[in-house]
């Protein structure tokens, strides 16, 4: 998820009591909640390395343990040199149960959306993600603020007028027990979601495998996707709509195996790339000079923008040698 939404969930951890158990637990909740996505320098090296990359140990059981750890020694290390307040010690335990919660609030929070994590490198490669929550979900966010942010203003007020300070705790406990409830309202409308798509047949075939991913804002509007023996079908699923009917969006036919295609596949980015897809969907166009081709993960086509996200693009000569590869979280020119 985005950062904004880890830094405000990291605070909510520490005002719902942390931050009463040893000093310091607040910016150690916010540093950890965020560290892991220390994988962004990867982005330096190019998109392709990006997309390698991100997502990758330091999202996973062991990277999250050892950045805890490091995080622990830097802040308590730091914090022993810093002036001393007999109401709230420094506590080593209490600091290292911050530094662990903060990463793990990171995997879970990036677990929930449909890019996925890989909780178990360096062992297995293999993706997982729960696929209920978008990358930014603006009523997450919106949750989040209010939670945190009334309690502040009230407790401004309170000063102003001389009455007994609101807790920031009850706020913080709203905000956590708010965004396990909005996971579970998204959970049973993703499951709804696929069911939906179960129930119906795509140009006369049956499915092979499913997905239902989120639409921002909506909790109850998601785009699906069909894959049948043929092609790939993408349509918008109103978990509300009684009928469970609704329109494609688009038909995306699988292209046939050609030596340009499998070139791509075996180049670099394309590997990479196949790595990571889910709903990878090809495109091969000839031209004088050689080859391009398009790989799509179907999974980020989004409803109703039909906006095309998450390709990779590499071009061939004749002889099916690799001239360029890219990777785009966008379409070009959009």
């Amino acid at each position: 998820m985005d950062n904004l939404t880890h830094t405000l969930a990291g605070v909510a951890i520490s005002q719902a009591g942390l931050n009463r158990k040893t000093r310091f637990a607040t910016l150690t909740l916010v540093l950890a909640a965020n560290i892991p996505d220390v994988d962004i320098v990867s982005g330096f090296r190019g998109s392709l390395t990006y997309l390698k990359y991100h997502r990758g140990i330091s999202h996973s059981f062991v990277g999250i343990t050892v950045l805890a750890l490091v995080l622990w020694g830097v802040v308590s290390g730091l914090g022993r040199k810093a002036r001393p307040k007999p109401n709230l010690p420094l506590s080593g335990r209490w600091l290292f149960l911050a530094a662990l919660l903060g990463t793990g609030s990171h995997l879970l929070l990036d677990y929930t959306t449909a890019y996925g994590v890989r909780p178990f490198l360096p062992f297995s490669g293999r993706w997982y993600a729960w696929d209920i929550m978008p990358i930014i979900d603006p009523l997450l966010l919106i949750i989040l603020i209010a939670g945190l942010g009334v309690p502040w203003l009230l407790r401004l007020v309170s000063e102003e007028v001389g009455v007994q300070k609101s807790r920031w705790a009850l706020g913080a406990i709203f905000c956590l027990g708010a965004m396990v409830a909005l996971w579970g309202i998204r959970d049973f409308a993703h499951r709804r979601a696929l069911a939906f798509l179960d129930s119906r047949t795509y140009s006369g075939e049956v499915p092979q495998r499913l997905g239902a991913f989120p639409v921002a804002v909506n909790p109850f509007t998601w785009t699906g996707v069909a894959e049948t023996d043929t092609s790939f079908h993408v349509l918008p699923e109103n978990v509300l709509d009684p009928s469970g009917q609704s329109e494609e969006m688009g038909r995306f036919v699988k292209p046939s195996m050609s030596p340009p295609l499998a070139a791509a596949m075996k180049t670099r980015g394309g590997e990479i790339f196949l790595d990571f897809a889910r709903f990878p969907w090809a495109q091969v166009t000839e031209s004088s000079d050689g080859y391009q081709v398009s790989i799509e993960d179907l999974r980020f086509f989004r409803f109703p923008t039909r906006s095309r996200s998450f390709i990779f693009e590499t071009e061939l000569d004749k002889d099916l040698r690799p001239l360029s590869e890219a990777f785009y979280f966008a379409a070009p020119g959009r």
